[in-house]
């Protein structure tokens, strides 16, 4: 997932290794296209094997999340990964503050996470296999969701966002919400 014009979001899951995410990212560095890459792990099964699938940036400091991803005390393991001394080195840095990671890399002094369904574990649970999490930013703060996913709809509405809904009774049988439809691999710079 593509943050700003030099970091890079990449899933720690079951489809891709810790291994990968640091020859990505060595491969990313030599290349110049990106200073940092944010690993973020995300649980090991079929319904959450993507980022974007449990999390998505919406705005500048804007992402959905599903809260299923979070501990009990809201936190997941991070680690920052960024050039080492030689092109063949790279220095990586644990966390398990999300937020803070964020607001750090992005250099932001707020930072608003949106949880899936309103952070209820039922609603939640049945809105992110509606991919209430896989949200489309065709802007920022103009995103495309399924109209399924009322809880999280009215939520990112209450947080400032434009929602448009699209009808979604076939889409998402197929698995995958509007940002698995599309394939972002640029963020314009828009400043």
């Amino acid at each position: 997932m593509v943050l700003n014009n030099h970091i890079m979001a990449i899933g720690l899951s079951q489809r891709t290794s810790a291994a990968a995410i640091e020859d990505i990212s060595k491969s990313l560095f030599a290349a110049g296209q990106y200073d940092t890459v944010i690993a973020v792990k995300i649980p090991h099964n079929h319904a959450m094997m993507h980022l974007d699938t449990v999390f998505t940036m919406i705005n500048y400091d804007q992402f959905t999340i599903h809260p299923g991803i979070l501990d009990s005390n809201g936190k997941i393991d991070t680690w920052t990964l960024t050039p080492g001394k030689s092109d063949d080195q790279i220095q990586i840095r644990h966390e398990d503050d999300l937020q803070k990671v964020l607001k750090l890399e992005l250099e932001l002094s707020e930072l608003d996470l949106i949880p899936t369904g309103n952070g209820d574990p039922i609603v939640a649970g049945r809105e992110q296999w509606n991919d209430g999490s896989n949200t489309l930013a065709i802007a920022p703060g103009i995103v495309v969701t399924y109209d399924r996913n009322y809880v999280s709809n009215e939520l990112l509405r209450e947080h400032g966002l434009k929602v448009l809904e699209i009808k979604s009774g076939e889409l998402s049988r197929g698995r995958g919400g509007p940002r698995c439809m599309s394939c972002p691999i640029v963020r314009e710079d828009i400043c």
